[in-house]
Protein backbone atom coordinates (compact mmCIF):
# COMPACT_ATOMS: atom_id res chain seq x y z
CA UNK A 1 0.00 0.00 0.00
CA UNK A 2 1.38 3.37 -0.98
CA UNK A 3 1.21 6.27 1.45
CA UNK A 4 1.67 10.02 1.54
CA UNK A 5 4.81 11.57 3.03
CA UNK A 6 3.03 12.98 6.09
CA UNK A 7 2.92 11.93 9.76
CA UNK A 8 0.49 9.16 10.59
CA UNK A 9 -1.52 11.39 12.94
CA UNK A 10 -2.32 13.67 9.98
CA UNK A 11 -3.71 10.72 8.06
CA UNK A 12 -5.83 9.67 11.04
CA UNK A 13 -7.06 13.20 11.67
CA UNK A 14 -8.09 13.59 8.02
CA UNK A 15 -9.64 10.10 7.91
CA UNK A 16 -7.90 9.68 4.59
CA UNK A 17 -7.70 12.35 1.93
CA UNK A 18 -10.58 11.45 -0.34
CA UNK A 19 -12.42 14.70 0.50
CA UNK A 20 -9.43 16.94 -0.15
CA UNK A 21 -9.23 19.17 -3.25
CA UNK A 22 -7.17 17.64 -6.06
CA UNK A 23 -4.36 20.15 -5.60
CA UNK A 24 -3.92 19.19 -1.96
CA UNK A 25 -3.84 15.49 -2.76
CA UNK A 26 -1.39 16.12 -5.61
CA UNK A 27 1.02 18.35 -3.70
CA UNK A 28 0.59 17.68 0.03
CA UNK A 29 -0.86 14.19 0.35
CA UNK A 30 0.35 12.39 -2.76
CA UNK A 31 0.09 8.67 -1.99
CA UNK A 32 2.94 7.27 -4.07
CA UNK A 33 5.59 6.26 -1.52
CA UNK A 34 6.30 2.74 -0.33
CA UNK A 35 6.19 2.84 3.43
CA UNK A 36 9.00 0.37 4.00
CA UNK A 37 11.71 2.15 1.99
CA UNK A 38 10.12 5.49 0.95
CA UNK A 39 10.78 4.80 -2.71
CA UNK A 40 8.34 5.46 -5.53
CA UNK A 41 6.39 2.33 -6.27
CA UNK A 42 7.01 0.81 -9.68
CA UNK A 43 4.18 1.62 -12.07
CA UNK A 44 2.44 3.48 -9.25
CA UNK A 45 2.42 6.96 -10.76
CA UNK A 46 -0.77 6.59 -12.78
CA UNK A 47 -2.54 4.95 -9.83
CA UNK A 48 -1.50 7.77 -7.50
CA UNK A 49 -2.63 10.38 -10.02
CA UNK A 50 -5.98 8.61 -10.28
CA UNK A 51 -6.60 9.48 -6.63
CA UNK A 52 -6.21 13.22 -7.40
CA UNK A 53 -8.92 13.56 -10.04
CA UNK A 54 -12.25 14.15 -8.30
CA UNK A 55 -13.08 17.66 -7.12
CA UNK A 56 -15.14 16.23 -4.27
CA UNK A 57 -15.84 18.75 -1.53
CA UNK A 58 -13.98 21.41 -3.51
CA UNK A 59 -16.72 21.54 -6.16
CA UNK A 60 -18.87 24.13 -4.31
CA UNK A 61 -15.68 26.12 -3.59
CA UNK A 62 -14.95 26.26 -7.32
CA UNK A 63 -18.50 27.43 -8.01
CA UNK A 64 -18.19 30.13 -5.36
CA UNK A 65 -14.84 31.29 -6.77
CA UNK A 66 -16.26 31.59 -10.28
CA UNK A 67 -19.35 33.46 -9.06
CA UNK A 68 -17.29 35.81 -6.91
CA UNK A 69 -14.94 36.60 -9.78
CA UNK A 70 -17.88 37.31 -12.08
CA UNK A 71 -19.59 39.50 -9.48
CA UNK A 72 -16.38 41.47 -9.00
CA UNK A 73 -16.04 41.94 -12.76
CA UNK A 74 -19.62 43.21 -12.97
CA UNK A 75 -18.80 46.02 -10.53
CA UNK A 76 -16.59 47.57 -13.23
CA UNK A 77 -18.13 49.84 -15.88
CA UNK A 78 -18.97 47.91 -19.03
CA UNK A 79 -16.50 49.90 -21.22
CA UNK A 80 -13.69 48.72 -18.94
CA UNK A 81 -14.41 44.96 -18.87
CA UNK A 82 -14.57 42.17 -21.40
CA UNK A 83 -15.77 38.65 -20.56
CA UNK A 84 -15.32 35.69 -22.90
CA UNK A 85 -16.89 32.30 -22.23
CA UNK A 86 -15.05 29.42 -23.85
CA UNK A 87 -15.05 25.63 -23.87
CA UNK A 88 -11.98 23.45 -24.31
CA UNK A 89 -11.86 21.30 -27.43
CA UNK A 90 -8.88 19.31 -26.13
CA UNK A 91 -7.44 18.48 -22.70
CA UNK A 92 -5.79 21.39 -20.93
CA UNK A 93 -2.57 21.12 -18.90
CA UNK A 94 -0.66 23.82 -17.08
CA UNK A 95 2.35 23.95 -14.80
CA UNK A 96 3.94 20.76 -16.13
CA UNK A 97 7.37 22.24 -15.49
CA UNK A 98 6.79 22.33 -11.73
CA UNK A 99 8.75 19.75 -9.77
CA UNK A 100 6.86 16.66 -8.67
CA UNK A 101 7.54 12.96 -8.06
CA UNK A 102 5.76 12.02 -11.31
CA UNK A 103 8.18 14.28 -13.26
CA UNK A 104 5.40 16.67 -14.30
CA UNK A 105 3.75 19.12 -11.96
CA UNK A 106 0.44 20.93 -12.29
CA UNK A 107 -0.65 24.46 -11.42
CA UNK A 108 -3.22 24.64 -8.62
CA UNK A 109 -4.40 27.90 -7.11
CA UNK A 110 -3.52 28.23 -3.44
CA UNK A 111 -5.06 27.74 -0.91
CA UNK A 112 -8.02 26.16 -2.71
CA UNK A 113 -6.18 23.34 -4.46
CA UNK A 114 -8.11 23.88 -7.71
CA UNK A 115 -6.68 23.95 -11.25
CA UNK A 116 -6.18 27.38 -12.74
CA UNK A 117 -4.53 29.31 -15.54
CA UNK A 118 -2.59 32.32 -14.29
CA UNK A 119 -3.54 35.70 -15.70
CA UNK A 120 0.09 36.27 -16.65
CA UNK A 121 -0.09 33.17 -18.85
CA UNK A 122 -3.26 34.45 -20.51
CA UNK A 123 -1.61 37.79 -21.23
CA UNK A 124 1.48 36.10 -22.66
CA UNK A 125 -0.58 34.03 -25.10
CA UNK A 126 -2.61 37.06 -26.19
CA UNK A 127 0.56 39.09 -26.74
CA UNK A 128 1.98 36.29 -28.88
CA UNK A 129 -1.28 36.14 -30.86
CA UNK A 130 -1.12 39.91 -31.41
CA UNK A 131 2.49 39.64 -32.57
CA UNK A 132 1.56 36.93 -35.06
CA UNK A 133 -1.33 38.97 -36.45
CA UNK A 134 1.03 41.93 -36.82
CA UNK A 135 3.59 39.77 -38.62
CA UNK A 136 0.86 38.38 -40.88
CA UNK A 137 0.16 41.90 -42.12
CA UNK A 138 -2.97 42.76 -40.13
CA UNK A 139 -3.07 46.54 -40.58
CA UNK A 140 -5.15 47.07 -37.40
CA UNK A 141 -2.64 45.28 -35.13
CA UNK A 142 0.38 47.58 -35.00
CA UNK A 143 3.36 47.54 -32.67
CA UNK A 144 2.30 50.81 -30.96
CA UNK A 145 -1.12 49.27 -30.28
CA UNK A 146 0.47 46.10 -28.88
CA UNK A 147 2.66 48.25 -26.61
CA UNK A 148 -0.38 50.19 -25.41
CA UNK A 149 -2.42 47.08 -24.62
CA UNK A 150 0.28 44.75 -23.28
CA UNK A 151 3.06 47.09 -22.23
CA UNK A 152 6.65 47.38 -23.42
CA UNK A 153 9.02 44.58 -22.45
CA UNK A 154 12.02 46.77 -21.72
CA UNK A 155 14.47 47.06 -18.85
CA UNK A 156 14.58 49.76 -16.20
CA UNK A 157 12.76 53.06 -16.45
CA UNK A 158 11.80 52.47 -20.09
CA UNK A 159 9.41 49.64 -19.19
CA UNK A 160 5.74 50.54 -19.63
CA UNK A 161 2.71 48.85 -18.12
CA UNK A 162 -0.04 48.02 -20.60
CA UNK A 163 -3.68 49.06 -20.35
CA UNK A 164 -4.85 45.43 -20.37
CA UNK A 165 -5.19 43.28 -17.24
CA UNK A 166 -5.90 39.54 -17.52
CA UNK A 167 -7.47 37.79 -14.54
CA UNK A 168 -6.72 34.26 -13.42
CA UNK A 169 -8.95 31.62 -15.01
CA UNK A 170 -10.48 28.82 -12.93
CA UNK A 171 -11.88 26.22 -15.36
CA UNK A 172 -14.96 24.16 -14.57
CA UNK A 173 -13.81 20.62 -15.43
CA UNK A 174 -16.23 18.58 -17.54
CA UNK A 175 -17.66 15.83 -15.37
CA UNK A 176 -16.36 17.63 -12.25
CA UNK A 177 -13.13 15.66 -12.46
CA UNK A 178 -9.60 15.90 -13.84
CA UNK A 179 -8.12 13.22 -16.10
CA UNK A 180 -4.80 11.40 -16.47
CA UNK A 181 -3.03 11.87 -19.81
CA UNK A 182 0.03 9.95 -21.02
CA UNK A 183 3.06 11.16 -22.94
CA UNK A 184 5.39 8.50 -24.31
CA UNK A 185 8.93 9.55 -25.31
CA UNK A 186 10.42 6.88 -27.60
CA UNK A 187 14.09 7.94 -27.63
CA UNK A 188 14.94 8.46 -23.98
CA UNK A 189 18.62 7.53 -24.36
CA UNK A 190 19.05 10.01 -27.18
CA UNK A 191 17.37 12.84 -25.30
CA UNK A 192 19.62 12.13 -22.29
CA UNK A 193 22.74 12.14 -24.48
CA UNK A 194 23.35 8.44 -23.91
CA UNK A 195 23.32 7.31 -27.52
CA UNK A 196 21.85 7.76 -30.97
CA UNK A 197 18.16 7.32 -31.71
CA UNK A 198 17.09 3.85 -32.86
CA UNK A 199 13.90 1.84 -33.16
CA UNK A 200 14.87 -0.62 -30.45
CA UNK A 201 14.60 1.96 -27.70
CA UNK A 202 12.11 1.25 -24.93
CA UNK A 203 9.21 3.76 -24.73
CA UNK A 204 8.77 5.47 -21.40
CA UNK A 205 5.11 6.28 -20.64
CA UNK A 206 4.82 9.35 -18.39
CA UNK A 207 1.39 10.11 -16.84
CA UNK A 208 0.35 13.66 -16.02
CA UNK A 209 -2.77 15.51 -14.91
CA UNK A 210 -5.02 17.49 -17.25
CA UNK A 211 -8.36 19.23 -17.32
CA UNK A 212 -10.58 17.23 -19.72
CA UNK A 213 -11.97 18.46 -23.02
CA UNK A 214 -15.40 20.18 -22.96
CA UNK A 215 -14.51 22.02 -19.76
CA UNK A 216 -15.76 25.59 -19.27
CA UNK A 217 -13.36 28.56 -19.18
CA UNK A 218 -14.28 32.16 -18.43
CA UNK A 219 -11.76 34.85 -19.34
CA UNK A 220 -12.11 38.24 -17.65
CA UNK A 221 -10.05 41.06 -19.16
CA UNK A 222 -10.11 44.66 -18.02
CA UNK A 223 -8.71 47.77 -19.62
CA UNK A 224 -7.65 51.08 -18.09
CA UNK A 225 -9.06 53.69 -20.52
CA UNK A 226 -6.72 56.34 -19.15
CA UNK A 227 -3.82 54.43 -20.73
CA UNK A 228 -5.43 54.31 -24.17
CA UNK A 229 -4.59 57.07 -26.67
CA UNK A 230 -7.46 59.08 -28.12
CA UNK A 231 -6.92 57.61 -31.57
CA UNK A 232 -6.98 54.01 -30.29
CA UNK A 233 -9.79 51.97 -31.89
CA UNK A 234 -12.37 50.01 -29.93
CA UNK A 235 -10.19 47.86 -27.68
CA UNK A 236 -12.81 45.13 -27.34
CA UNK A 237 -13.15 44.62 -31.09
CA UNK A 238 -9.36 44.49 -31.43
CA UNK A 239 -9.07 42.07 -28.53
CA UNK A 240 -11.73 39.78 -30.01
CA UNK A 241 -9.59 39.35 -33.13
CA UNK A 242 -6.55 38.57 -30.99
CA UNK A 243 -8.49 36.07 -28.86
CA UNK A 244 -9.93 34.33 -31.92
CA UNK A 245 -6.39 33.82 -33.24
CA UNK A 246 -5.21 32.56 -29.85
CA UNK A 247 -8.11 30.09 -29.60
CA UNK A 248 -7.64 28.80 -33.13
CA UNK A 249 -3.87 28.66 -33.50
CA UNK A 250 -2.07 28.91 -30.17
CA UNK A 251 -3.96 27.40 -27.26
CA UNK A 252 -3.34 27.98 -23.55
CA UNK A 253 -1.25 26.21 -20.95
CA UNK A 254 1.34 23.51 -21.72
CA UNK A 255 1.91 21.15 -24.67
CA UNK A 256 -0.01 23.40 -27.04
CA UNK A 257 2.18 22.35 -29.97
CA UNK A 258 0.60 18.87 -29.84
CA UNK A 259 -2.94 20.14 -29.48
CA UNK A 260 -3.43 20.61 -25.76
CA UNK A 261 -5.17 23.76 -24.49
CA UNK A 262 -7.23 24.42 -27.64
CA UNK A 263 -10.36 26.47 -26.90
CA UNK A 264 -13.41 27.75 -28.73
CA UNK A 265 -15.94 30.37 -27.75
CA UNK A 266 -19.03 28.91 -26.04
CA UNK A 267 -22.08 30.68 -27.57
CA UNK A 268 -24.58 29.06 -25.20
CA UNK A 269 -22.67 30.14 -22.08
CA UNK A 270 -22.14 33.61 -23.52
CA UNK A 271 -25.88 33.99 -24.27
CA UNK A 272 -26.81 32.85 -20.77
CA UNK A 273 -24.28 35.24 -19.21
CA UNK A 274 -25.63 38.15 -21.28
CA UNK A 275 -29.20 37.21 -20.30
CA UNK A 276 -28.30 37.26 -16.61
CA UNK A 277 -26.42 40.55 -17.04
CA UNK A 278 -29.36 42.14 -18.86
CA UNK A 279 -31.72 40.95 -16.14
CA UNK A 280 -29.44 42.41 -13.47
CA UNK A 281 -29.25 45.73 -15.32
CA UNK A 282 -33.04 45.85 -15.65
CA UNK A 283 -33.49 45.11 -11.96
CA UNK A 284 -30.94 47.77 -11.04
CA UNK A 285 -32.64 50.30 -13.33
CA UNK A 286 -36.05 49.47 -11.86
CA UNK A 287 -34.71 49.85 -8.31
CA UNK A 288 -33.10 53.18 -9.20
CA UNK A 289 -36.35 54.39 -10.79
CA UNK A 290 -38.34 53.32 -7.74
CA UNK A 291 -35.90 55.16 -5.47
CA UNK A 292 -36.14 58.27 -7.64
CA UNK A 293 -39.93 58.24 -7.61
CA UNK A 294 -39.94 57.78 -3.85
CA UNK A 295 -38.16 61.14 -3.55
CA UNK A 296 -40.92 62.93 -5.46
CA UNK A 297 -43.84 64.67 -3.77
CA UNK A 298 -47.36 63.28 -4.39
CA UNK A 299 -48.03 66.19 -6.76
CA UNK A 300 -44.83 65.50 -8.71
CA UNK A 301 -45.66 61.79 -8.90
CA UNK A 302 -49.15 62.55 -10.24
CA UNK A 303 -47.74 64.93 -12.85
CA UNK A 304 -45.19 62.32 -13.98
CA UNK A 305 -47.84 59.62 -14.33
CA UNK A 306 -50.13 62.05 -16.16
CA UNK A 307 -47.44 63.02 -18.64
CA UNK A 308 -46.80 59.35 -19.29
CA UNK A 309 -50.47 58.87 -20.22
CA UNK A 310 -50.38 62.00 -22.39
CA UNK A 311 -47.33 60.57 -24.16
CA UNK A 312 -49.30 57.41 -24.99
CA UNK A 313 -51.98 59.43 -26.79
CA UNK A 314 -49.31 61.54 -28.52
CA UNK A 315 -47.67 58.39 -29.87
CA UNK A 316 -51.03 56.99 -31.09
CA UNK A 317 -51.84 60.36 -32.66
CA UNK A 318 -48.53 60.48 -34.55
CA UNK A 319 -49.14 56.95 -35.81
CA UNK A 320 -52.67 57.81 -36.96
CA UNK A 321 -51.53 60.97 -38.80
CA UNK A 322 -49.03 58.87 -40.80
CA UNK A 323 -51.99 57.17 -42.51
CA UNK A 324 -53.69 58.76 -45.53
CA UNK A 325 -57.03 59.39 -43.84
CA UNK A 326 -58.68 59.19 -40.45
CA UNK A 327 -61.03 56.25 -40.02
CA UNK A 328 -63.67 56.45 -37.25
CA UNK A 329 -63.31 53.58 -34.81
CA UNK A 330 -59.52 53.39 -35.21
CA UNK A 331 -57.22 52.93 -32.14
CA UNK A 332 -56.80 56.72 -31.78
CA UNK A 333 -60.46 56.95 -30.72
CA UNK A 334 -59.91 54.50 -27.85
CA UNK A 335 -56.80 56.29 -26.59
CA UNK A 336 -58.58 59.65 -26.83
CA UNK A 337 -61.48 58.40 -24.71
CA UNK A 338 -59.15 56.84 -22.14
CA UNK A 339 -57.26 60.09 -21.66
CA UNK A 340 -60.51 62.07 -21.31
CA UNK A 341 -61.78 59.72 -18.62
CA UNK A 342 -58.51 59.73 -16.69
CA UNK A 343 -57.64 63.42 -17.03
CA UNK A 344 -60.90 64.70 -15.50
CA UNK A 345 -59.92 62.85 -12.31
CA UNK A 346 -56.50 64.49 -12.05
CA UNK A 347 -55.90 67.17 -9.41
CA UNK A 348 -52.78 68.75 -10.89
CA UNK A 349 -53.73 71.76 -13.00
CA UNK A 350 -50.64 71.59 -15.17
CA UNK A 351 -51.43 68.01 -16.14
CA UNK A 352 -55.06 68.87 -16.84
CA UNK A 353 -54.11 71.76 -19.15
CA UNK A 354 -51.52 69.72 -21.02
CA UNK A 355 -54.06 66.94 -21.56
CA UNK A 356 -56.68 69.44 -22.76
CA UNK A 357 -54.25 70.97 -25.27
CA UNK A 358 -53.45 67.57 -26.81
CA UNK A 359 -57.08 66.48 -26.82
CA UNK A 360 -58.13 69.64 -28.71
CA UNK A 361 -55.34 68.97 -31.22
CA UNK A 362 -56.58 65.42 -31.73
CA UNK A 363 -60.23 66.47 -32.07
CA UNK A 364 -59.25 69.12 -34.60
CA UNK A 365 -57.81 66.34 -36.77
CA UNK A 366 -60.43 63.62 -36.10
CA UNK A 367 -63.46 65.89 -35.74
CA UNK A 368 -66.04 65.67 -32.98
CA UNK A 369 -67.82 62.35 -32.39
CA UNK A 370 -70.87 61.77 -34.54
CA UNK A 371 -73.30 61.25 -31.68
CA UNK A 372 -74.68 64.41 -30.09
CA UNK A 373 -74.47 63.00 -26.54
CA UNK A 374 -70.81 62.03 -26.88
CA UNK A 375 -69.94 65.42 -28.43
CA UNK A 376 -71.57 67.22 -25.52
CA UNK A 377 -69.72 64.97 -23.09
CA UNK A 378 -66.36 65.73 -24.76
CA UNK A 379 -67.10 69.46 -24.70
CA UNK A 380 -67.96 69.32 -21.01
CA UNK A 381 -64.74 67.42 -20.24
CA UNK A 382 -62.64 69.89 -22.18
CA UNK A 383 -64.24 72.84 -20.41
CA UNK A 384 -63.60 71.18 -17.05
CA UNK A 385 -59.96 70.51 -17.90
CA UNK A 386 -59.36 74.07 -19.08
CA UNK A 387 -61.16 75.81 -16.21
Amino acid sequence: MNVAAVPEYVVKAAAGFRHCPPGHRFNLYFEIWQQDNWQIAKNGKAEALGQCLALGDALPVLGALRRRQHALAMTLPEPQRHIIDAVSTAPFATGLGLEHPVDNGFAFISPYGLPYLAGSGVKGVLRQAANELRDDGDAAITQPLIDVLFGQELQGADALRGALTCWDVCPQPFGDSLVVEIMTPHFGDYYQNKGTPHDAGKPNPIPFLAVPARSAFRFVLTCDPARLPAECPDWKATLDRIIEHAFTWLGFGAKTTVGYGALAEDPAAADERRRVEDQSRQQAAAAAEAARRAQLSPEEQELEVARGRIAVLRSAFDTAKAKPKYQPGSPIDQERLKLFQEAVEWQDQTARREAAALLREVIKWTGWPGKKERKQEFQAWLNALES
